[in-house]
This record gives C-alpha cells, structure tokens and sequence, in this order.
C-alpha cells in the first residue's frame, strides 16, 4: 500500500514540477503584450486568448500537485481540535461522500464536453484561432489525477486509522 502511495504522490509531484513554470511563460506572454501596447498602442491580436489558456491549463495542471500537499482551502476549524485519527476518520469520510461522488461527475460531463470540442476542433472566438480542445482533454485528465490523490490520500487516512 505504501508503494501505491508513493507512486501517486511521485507522479503528481513530477507534473506539478513540469508545468510549474507555465506561470512564467504566463508573465512573459503578458510582458510582451503590455511592451506591444506601449510601444504600438494596440495590443496583440491573439494574448487575451492565449493567457486565458495558459492560465486555465497551469491552473488545471496543477491541481492534483496542490492536493498532494494539502495545500487546497479547507474548512478545518473543527478537525484541527480532533486526535489525528479523528482526523483520519473524517477525512475518508469527506473524501468518499464528497470529493469521490464530485469526481465521478466531473469526470464524466468532462470527458463528453472534451470530446465534442476535440470532434469539432474548437477554437477561440477571437481574430486568431486558438485550439481549446487541447485544455478541454487536460481537465479530464486532472479529474484521474485528482482522483488518483484522493485515493492516496484515503488510503494514508486508513493507515492512520489503523494504526490508532
């Protein structure tokens, strides 16, 4: 069980690693949209599209990675009083009655909403078209990879319970 652990946690660490930087090719995407305007007086034709992609992917991408850690808002006031086993306990509990049911879901429409966009080749709406379906086929992506930690960490929270 611990190797299956390691091996979700490895794998989320390494793309959040991977696609960390995608915020500074983010700024500089917008540094040369701002130096165009200033020197031009126009902007680009095609940065609104691209930044609003760029933004969205590394937001996605990054997802499971911000799981890992814990580093998602959670509503812990009361947990935080508990013994870790309590913890423990109502973490599977939250994950199992919330977060997998949500998963499901997301997973689902995701996919059928990416598939359509991938079937006809969407773009964005503006002078220069964009390919969305790309960013459409990562949000399923991240919905395995987030469901992928919750199984992680469940299956630490069981470790826990066990383990008293």
């Amino acid at each position: 069980m611990n190797r299956l652990i390691a091996g979700i946690d490895r794998t989320n660490d390494i793309i959040g690693w991977i696609f960390a930087p995608l915020i500074a090719v983010l700024a500089l995407v917008v540094v040369y949209d701002v130096l165009l305007r200033f020197f031009t007086g126009r902007p680009s034709d095609w940065v609104f599209d691209a930044t609003t992609l760029i933004f969205g992917a590394h937001f996605m991408l990054l997802a499971a990675f911000t799981l890992r850690h814990r580093a998602h808002v959670e509503v812990d006031v009361v947990k935080r009083l508990a013994s870790r086993r309590v913890q423990a306990i109502l973490d599977i509990l939250g994950y199992v009655l919330f977060f997998a049911p949500f998963m499901a879901v997301y997973i689902y429409y995701g996919f059928q909403f990416a598939e359509r966009s991938w079937r006809f080749q969407e773009t964005t709406s503006g002078i220069v078209d964009l390919p969305v379906y790309p960013i459409k086929m990562i949000m399923v992506a991240i919905g395995f990879l987030l469901a992928l930690q919750a199984v992680a960490l469940v299956l630490r929270a069981v470790q826990t319970v066990r383990e008293g």
